[in-house]
């Protein structure tokens, strides 16, 4: 999943040792795109059932470590201390290994983010198809927003993932695939049906990633937003002008603001959930004419 290099997803230092020696592309030096794509591709579709017992060496000493295991320790640090932390050598240190033992098994950083995120999607446990759903298709959004706002707070670090051009892996697919096939049956044409379901994962996505942000700014500073907010008290005294903002101003006067930060924020997203159903089931509705 692309990622800034600013914010700590680039590639480790590391690395470039690692690709003159050719150590993740079978001694044949920088590998092509379209070779580092299939590879990802390759890690982030393995058989899961596998991920705590060592393959069976095809050549050479046995594998000591699984995919699984070196994720799940780069998720552990992310969590503790963010991606700008989560290097090759940080991993491997965790895990009591080499870092350059590690570049066998993930060709380098940003791989292994791809894999962090795709496994932190795939533990929402949606259900799949064939798989028993309770309630309406409005609670079955609402589970995909439960579980993907969970995620989020559990990894505050996924808010620094693009959307746009996500990892293709088991756990992105697997969110897509419960939307998508609980507006399916709603009647809308197939291009509405579309545009239904990326309303939703959008609306959803967007805000757990602000959640997330919110989580993560007040872990690295020690202050709430409320306390942030209060810092700045003397700003609506002294440069604050009611004239210019009338609507804030009545706002204020009625009591509409008289919640904390997260209130407000949690009122938000459900009214604004709520609201975007209500939408699409407005929409259902002409469709049946």
């Amino acid at each position: 999943m692309a990622v800034d290099d600013e914010t700590g997803a680039g590639p480790d230092p590391a690395e470039a040792e690692v690709a003159r020696a050719g150590g993740a592309t079978g001694g044949r030096g920088v590998c092509t795109e379209a070779e580092r794509i299939d590879r990802t591709l390759a890690l982030l579709w393995r058989d899961r059932d596998r991920d705590t017992t060592p393959p069976e060496p095809t050549r050479g000493r046995r594998p000591t470590l699984t995919i699984g295991q070196i994720v799940r320790a780069a998720i552990g640090v992310a969590d503790a201390d963010g991606l700008v932390a989560t290097s090759m050598h940080r991993v491997a240190k965790e895990l009591g290994a080499g870092t350059m033992t590690l570049y066998t098994y993930v060709p380098g950083k940003t791989e292994l983010v791809d894999l962090m995120v795709d496994d932190v999607l795939f533990e929402r446990g949606l259900p799949g198809p064939g798989a028993p759903r309770s309630g309406d298709w409005r609670a079955q959004v609402e589970l995909y927003s439960d579980r993907t706002r969970e995620a989020h707070r559990r990894h505050p670090w996924l808010r620094e993932m693009s959307r746009v051009r996500p990892a293709l892996g088991p756990g992105q697919l697997s969110g897509q695939e419960y939307v998508l096939s609980t507006v399916d049956g709603l009647g809308l044409p197939p291009r509405e049906t579309v545009a239904a379901a990326n309303s939703i994962t959008s609306y959803v996505d967007a805000n757990a990633t602000l959640e997330a942000e919110s989580i993560h700014l007040e872990r690295s500073t020690g202050q709430s937003t409320d306390a942030w907010w209060n810092q700045r008290s003397a700003f609506w005294t002294k440069y604050f002008d009611i004239t210019a903002h009338p609507g804030m101003n009545a706002t204020w006067l009625a009591g509409g603001f008289a919640t904390t930060a997260g209130e407000q924020a949690a009122a938000a997203y459900e009214f604004g959930l709520a609201r975007l159903l209500d939408g699409i089931a407005q929409q259902v509705a002409r469709a049946a004419g």
